[in-house]
């Protein structure tokens, strides 16, 4: 948790600045919201847009370099993850300092068009099954990926789940299937084509890990299925969209449901802890209120 205490603070105006100096884009520059990073939407003068992504200052430089990877390889493989953009060095990575001297890492990625699916107010059966075979294919992507990176102790990862909020779950996980997973499919980062009813992106790679590979749908449902008058019903379109692209083992199908609720009593969990390190930081409880009142009806 003490990484929010090193979490980056340009304003817009340093940021504007800084991707003229190394990316020689020049436009105008508004915050994203982050949980423990700092971006930025870029806007250059002919309306293209890019986001700047300022890691955290704990961030490893290899875990940088991981996410990197694993862009430059789903970059032909699926259509809705974003692209690098390389600095005018030819760096993918590039160290900026700020105002009082301290060092950051940093990258450029195009802009994927799309709003989160946190902003859509009815997640159709099309949209859901959509999401579910959008998943599949990166899944049947990264099987073929690996870097030393993501083979990490993570607070967020659902194999840490049990030992951080001391349960036991009624499932054995041990001999469930392991590959690296995007590790973050939340409602956030799911961004959605509203006016083709399907899924245009999945963002931020920051949370990658090698873990359970069921880990990537177990996770994206547990955000679908908030606030939904039929949890199971909206699961289930997302569980046959992914079996279309990648066939789920027995163990996995038996897993997942115990999965969804562990990862929303972790983000409880999280979000507590997190809250109050840094109160200011609305994005870090932004799906309290329905997780507390959806988890007891799961």
């Amino acid at each position: 948790m003490g990484l929010l205490e090193h979490t980056p603070a340009f304003d817009v105006e340093s940021a504007t600045a800084l991707v003229e100096e190394y990316f020689a884009i020049r436009g105008s520059a508004q915050p994203l919201p982050s949980e423990r990073d700092q971006n930025f939407l870029l806007t250059d003068r002919a309306g293209e847009r890019f986001v700047l992504k300022v890691a955290n200052a704990l961030e490893l430089p290899e875990l940088l370099e991981a996410q990197n990877a694993v862009l430059s390889h789903l970059e032909h493989r699926v259509s809705f993850c974003p692209r690098l953009v390389p600095a005018t060095s030819g760096d993918q990575i590039t160290t900026i300092v700020s105002a009082n001297g301290a060092t950051y890492l940093a990258r450029v990625v195009r802009y994927l068009l799309g709003v989160p699916l946190a902003t859509i107010k009815f997640h159709s059966p099309e949209l859901l099954h959509d999401l579910g075979r959008k998943l599949g294919q990166l899944t049947r992507a990264l099987a073929d990926f690996d870097h030393p990176a993501v083979h990490r102790d993570f607070h967020w990862d659902l194999a840490n789940g049990p030992r951080m909020l001391h349960v036991t779950l009624d499932t054995d996980l041990t001999n469930l299937p392991r590959s690296v997973i995007h590790g973050d499919a939340n409602d956030y980062n799911v961004l959605v084509n509203p006016d083709r009813n399907v899924v245009a992106g999945l963002i931020d790679f920051g949370d990658i890990v090698y873990s359970y590979t069921v880990g990537d749908l177990a996770i994206a449902i547990a955000y679908v299925v908030l606030g939904k008058a039929d949890p199971r019903a909206a699961a289930a379109h997302v569980i046959a969209g992914y079996q279309q692209e990648f066939e789920l083992s027995k163990d996995e199908l038996d897993a997942l449901w115990p999965l969804v609720r562990l990862r929303l009593r972790m983000s409880v969990h999280i979000a507590e802890q997190q809250q109050q390190q840094r109160p200011e930081n609305e994005y870090l409880g932004i799906s309290q209120s329905l997780i507390l009142e959806t988890l007891p009806r799961l």
